[in-house]
């Protein structure tokens, strides 16, 4: 089945007076490509948490906030003095004079100078952290499951409509040869002697030149392989681009052939739909 690279998840825990929001999104990439921004009291896990999300997102360009609100009004906090000092002989340097008063207003305000007074990363909490991540990772995951039930539709869509045009070829096949031995035929009688074993011996070369037998048997099979695949294979984005890549060659190879104006039509309209099926498995896990 289609899985989208495009994905949410927010969950929410609390422990211990202390609120944990988790944030998730992804978008499409080549890769797995993960941009995680926690609380320094959770630093001692980010390796664990990389590898929670990294088996189970397995591609994508994604985004990980996780929030700690402390609910407590009553508890002791820390201030991290030096980081103080150090906010505001940077905000000196950037804005220049001023009062002292303000850049302490400003640099209180910064990441990681205030926080509450608690003991080391407990057990019991690195647990509740592990839910609130695996809860996120399952409304993620839903999400892409839907997103990708729209990709589906659409994919399918496109492949049936270039199976469809694929059949309107046909009627043209023989109309398009008859009109190579008209022409011939015509261009012969402007000589008084017609060599009719040449004669046919080229009307077989055009015929095998011309012959669209082969390209529509494989194109065929294409279609129906990339529906299989896109039904039945988990993570198939990249299988899906592949066989993309091959339904284009066919349909190429059937546009060089057709000597027709209205099968030009037809593989116009091929490769019109083929464009979005490219620029959609852009999107597929």
């Amino acid at each position: 089945m289609i899985l989208s690279m495009t994905g949410f998840g927010r969950s929410e825990g609390v422990f211990e007076g202390k609120k944990i929001t988790l944030d998730l999104k992804s978008l499409n990439s080549k890769s797995f490509d993960l941009n995680l921004k926690m609380p320094q009291r959770y630093k001692e896990k980010e390796f664990e948490i990389r590898k929670i999300l990294n088996d189970r997102i397995q591609r994508g360009k994604v985004d990980c906030y996780i929030n700690l609100e402390n609910l407590d009004e009553g508890a002791e906090v820390n201030i991290n003095e030096e980081l103080v000092k150090s906010y505001i002989n940077s905000l000196k340097n950037i804005a220049g004079d001023g009062p002292d008063f303000e850049y302490l207003k400003m640099a209180v305000r910064m990441p990681d100078v205030i926080a509450a007074k608690t003991d080391s990363l407990s057990d019991e909490e690195w647990q509740v952290l592990k839910e609130i991540v695996q809860d996120a990772l399952l409304k993620f995951e839903n999400f892409r499951q839907t997103e990708g039930q729209i990709l589906q539709d659409e994919l399918k869509r496109n492949i049936q409509n270039i199976e469809k045009a694929l059949q309107e070829v046909i009627p043209y096949e023989s109309v398009r040869l008859d009109a190579v031995k008209e022409k011939y035929r015509n261009t012969l009688k402007e000589f008084d002697q017609i060599d009719e074993t040449r004669f046919y011996q080229e009307m077989a070369y055009f015929t095998e030149k011309l012959d669209i037998a082969e390209e529509k048997v494989r194109l065929t099979q294409h279609l129906k392989y990339y529906l299989e695949v896109m039904q039945n294979e988990n993570f198939n984005g990249k299988k899906l681009g592949f066989i993309s890549q091959e339904i284009g060659r066919e349909i190429n190879t059937l546009g060089s052939k057709a000597n027709h104006a209205e099968i030009q039509k037809l593989v116009v309209m091929m490769k019109d739909d083929l464009e979005k099926i490219k620029e959609q498995i852009l999107n597929v896990l």
